[in-house]
């Protein structure tokens, strides 16, 4: 406001008729009134407070990398879950003698699991914000992982999860409660298994194999788990937003040759008119 008034009533035209030992003050009066805040309404404020949030790392003993009760209490009920239907598996396919099944049910369950997390992955990565329904903090989050990709190495553990948690909790409880078959349970345990620690599969993927338990080196090394080299495409700055899937990575040279997430993200722009955030390739530190 301030900057409108000096342009519209220059300083000179208005000091004209008055001496010059009154116009000091009339120069502290209107820095005085440079100085009152406008009463105007921000429409955009929580998405400023983001932005802010955004310019600098958080500290590793920041309260928003740290796990709450809450949390934990959500990583409990999900991997119970997940649990009992491992347990339905089991035992309905041992009570009917049929084994195969359920075993080659949950091999499936394993590999769409990593492509499962490759199209959420995708769409948390690319599309809404932080006042985004249901997954607003994990756009937030994911926005704050591709400036500092290391933060998620000091995430605690039921920090990371307890979203996918509460997702797995939620879905698959339903069909522990209602089906008894083994196939069905061998596909579901697996898949929400693999669904529930993929953030986990994720931060291993960002750690130094020196830092990481001997098992998750070779179970990365025979290609079971994602690893620090496959999962790098996803980072490089001239290859941005690629290589989604974080389970096992089986499914990201099959997505990225066929350029099927840029087909999906032509398809969105074209019926829609949204861009994707990969288009806008960001840097990270």
């Amino acid at each position: 406001m301030a900057v409108l008034l000096q342009t519209k009533y220059t300083l000179s035209p208005i000091t004209n008729n008055i001496p010059r030992s009154h116009r000091p003050s009339l120069l502290r009066a209107r820095v005085t009134c440079s100085l009152t805040p406008a009463k105007k309404s921000h429409p955009n404020r929580e998405k400023l407070v983001l932005e802010k949030r955004l310019v600098n790392p958080p500290p590793s003993n920041d309260p928003t990398l740290q796990s709450t009760l809450t949390h934990r209490l959500w990583v409990g009920a999900g991997c119970t879950t997940v649990f009992a239907s491992f347990a339905k598996s089991i035992i309905g396919g041992f009570g009917s003698h049929i084994l195969l099944e359920p075993a080659l049910a949950g091999y499936a369950g394993y590999i769409l699991a990593d492509l499962g997390s490759g199209l959420y992955h995708w769409a948390i990565d690319n599309y809404g914000d932080e006042s985004t329904p249901l997954v607003g903090t994990q756009i937030e989050a994911a926005r704050g992982h591709h400036k500092w990709p290391w933060i998620i190495t000091i995430r605690q553990f039921a920090n990371n999860s307890h979203a996918l948690a509460r997702g797995i909790t939620f879905t698959v409880l339903p069909l522990v409660l209602a089906c008894n078959d083994p196939a069905v349970h061998g596909f579901v345990s697996m898949f929400a298994f693999c669904i529930l620690f993929c953030q986990q599969c994720h931060a291993w993927a960002h750690e130094r194999k020196s830092k990481l338990p001997p098992l998750v080196v070779a179970f990365q090394d025979m290609g079971l788990l994602l690893s620090r080299r496959q999962h790098v495409n996803h980072h490089r700055h001239h290859r941005t937003y690629m290589s989604y899937c974080i389970v096992s990575g089986v499914w990201n040279n099959v997505l990225d040759d066929n350029k099927i997430f840029e087909a999906l993200e032509k398809v969105l722009y074209v019926q829609f008119g949204v861009k994707p955030r990969s288009w806008s390739h960001p840097n990270s530190e």
